[in-house]
């Protein structure tokens, strides 16, 4: 054996990551990884250049890039002018992806139709289902025929209200694992966007809930940032905590993400404003990544200590930055990974917390 050379299961040893000899060897065969030397013995032998190469791949690959957009990222020399191309090439890519999502949107919406019905409406439901495997869509009749079957289900829906919690047992994922209060911010949030794969993206950490909770029953001070989120909050029973609600940027016109950006940005006032939240409060942030950023900073420098951030910024490149980098802090949060977000999903979660506090005060299922 070279010395210093390691073999292939030294290299995955080395690097981690769930990284296995046999996915090794196939990043060789899809050019992720140069062809390695061979012992006298016919051994791959790898070295430190290897090893930093397969960690690049590991850790774009946890990001969420495909080993073909991984190729092409570990093939551009960084000052290469080739990275315009590059760039064209994931913008073809991104927009492959989008068109698949889209499809996958369509197939689940056609799921969410069928299952996402209530009791009053499953005896119909329990028709369609029969009537479906009967169908022959060869003809345009066929296809009139299934239109109606749709028809049919729909006519239901001028019956009755919608039973929102008798649909979501049929689409969310299993929530056993998850406390009852957990599973009530869950739901609301689902039902304030209508994306069950929100799921998904919602993380809670350094546990938000039983901190929440202490700082709701100790009336403790709600500082958003923009009043379009103040306006969506539950004040009614914030007022019954004690709860004052604080806006950072007091602009009543402002009602974007891009309108909350710029504010922010260019009046200080709102900068130092944030700087000045008591010690306790809960913040929630819907629209500007800028301020999450300044929150973040703000707690790494120990000049703000807020007992829950809830962090739902708007916004492609800043917001999921500023995500990550608040889930890397102390504070206890709520967040949702990306881009997805807005004022109206923020102010639901806390909504549900205030709520699950009102209604079970001596809960304590958030515990365990």
């Amino acid at each position: 054996m070279n010395a210093g050379c390691l073999t292939i299961k030294e290299l995955t040893d080395a690097v981690g990551g769930g990284i296995t000899p046999r996915m090794v060897r196939h990043y060789h065969q899809l050019g992720l990884l140069p062809q390695p030397v061979r012992s006298h013995s016919n051994y791959r032998l790898y070295n430190e250049n290897d090893v930093i190469r397969l960690q690049r791949i590991v850790a774009l690959k946890q990001q969420g890039f495909q080993l073909n957009h991984i190729r092409k990222i570990l093939e551009v020399e960084p000052s290469s002018d080739t990275s315009i191309t590059l760039m064209s090439q994931l913008q073809m890519q991104y927009r492959t992806v989008m068109q698949q999502i889209s499809q996958l949107r369509q197939t689940a919406s056609a799921l969410e139709g069928l299952l996402g019905r209530d009791k009053d409406c499953q005896i119909m439901q329990a028709e369609v289902f029969s009537q479906l495997k009967l169908l022959e869509v060869e003809t345009q009749a066929g296809v009139g025929e299934l239109e109606n079957l749709w028809s049919q289900l729909d006519a239901e829906v001028h019956t009755h209200p919608e039973v929102f919690q008798e649909s979501l047992q049929w689409l969310l994922p299993d929530l056993s694992n998850r406390s009852e209060i957990e599973q009530h911010l869950i739901s609301q949030m689902v039902l304030a966007c209508g994306d069950v794969s929100l799921v998904s993206f919602l993380r809670l950490g350094n546990k938000a809930i039983a901190s929440t909770r202490e700082a709701l029953k100790s009336g403790s001070m709600v500082v958003v940032d923009t009043p379009s989120v103040a306006a969506a909050l539950d004040n009614t029973r914030l007022a019954h905590l004690g709860c004052k609600v604080e806006t950072l940027i007091n602009n009543p016109h402002v009602t974007t993400a891009t309108e909350a950006e710029i504010a922010f940005w260019q009046h200080q006032e709102s900068r130092e404003k944030l700087l000045q939240v008591p010690k306790g409060c809960v913040l929630v942030i819907g629209y500007a990544p800028s301020v999450l950023l300044e929150v973040c900073e703000a707690i790494n420098n120990q000049t703000i200590q807020p007992a829950l951030a809830i962090a739902m910024p708007i916004g492609f490149s800043h917001a999921p930055a500023a995500k990550r980098q608040l889930m890397q802090t102390s504070v206890p949060f709520i967040t949702i990974e990306g881009t997805l977000g807005g004022g109206l999903l923020a102010a639901t979660a806390l909504n549900a917390l205030v709520e699950s506090l009102l209604d079970k005060p001596d809960c304590h299922c958030y515990l365990s």
